[in-house]
């Protein structure tokens, strides 16, 4: 497998230099770095290529690192029924930053990137249909980003009196408690129900 993934490796890298900023074998697939202006050529190659055969459109994901100048990895994964290999393609891009879609290439990747916008606010510039698919249409932000605050900004409930759902202020009905992670059998200065039991 890993001889068959070095030699694909190669041939890629060879056939297409301009597209490839680096490649290396992690995890038992293949991954190929590109710049965001090279994935769709990229991913028409490796689609159309005899010898690469990637038609299996698995997954784009996004993937957040705040302290990096190029905050965002957007990741695709590709399968080859008929080699039987994976390979894995990130794509770097800044928060200002959009990457072109791959809707052209993969038909499927639609509902992928709309979930990368929604979630991480990438965006994908010639997308059909570009809007939020798991969060409400008014949500704020992007809940994966690691700066989003854990209680989000707004929470959405049924309101009995008003017969209808309503937008309101996070509040936080309790403290945040301080757990200590102890057992409730340790460290304890009184006995437990059925523990006096126990040392007869």
């Amino acid at each position: 497998m890993i001889e068959a993934l070095n030699e694909l490796s190669t041939y890629i890298r060879e056939a297409r230099p301009a597209l490839v900023a680096g490649a290396e074998i992690a995890y038992g697939d293949l991954n190929l770095v590109a710049e965001p202006e090279a994935i769709v050529p990229l991913l028409t190659f490796l689609r159309d290529d005899p010898r690469c055969a990637f038609i299996s459109f698995i997954d784009i994901c996004g993937v957040d690192y705040p302290a990096r100048e190029k905050r965002f990895d957007v990741v695709y994964h590709l399968l080859s029924p008929r080699h039987n290999l994976r390979i894995r393609i990130k794509v770097a891009v800044g928060e200002d930053e959009a990457v072109p879609s791959a809707c052209d290439v993969y038909p499927g990747a639609d509902w992928f990137e709309r979930e990368a916008w929604d979630m991480y606010g990438i965006i994908f510039t010639g997308h059909p249909d570009l809007r939020r698919i798991l969060t409400d249409y008014g949500f704020e932000g992007h809940p994966l980003r690691k700066d989003f605050p854990t209680t989000g900004y707004v929470e959405v409930r049924y309101d009995d009196s008003a017969k209808r759902v309503v937008y309101e202020p996070v509040e936080l009905r309790q403290e945040f408690r301080s757990f200590d992670f102890l057992s409730p059998w340790e460290g304890t200065d009184y006995v437990l129900p059925g523990d006096e039991k126990a040392k007869t």
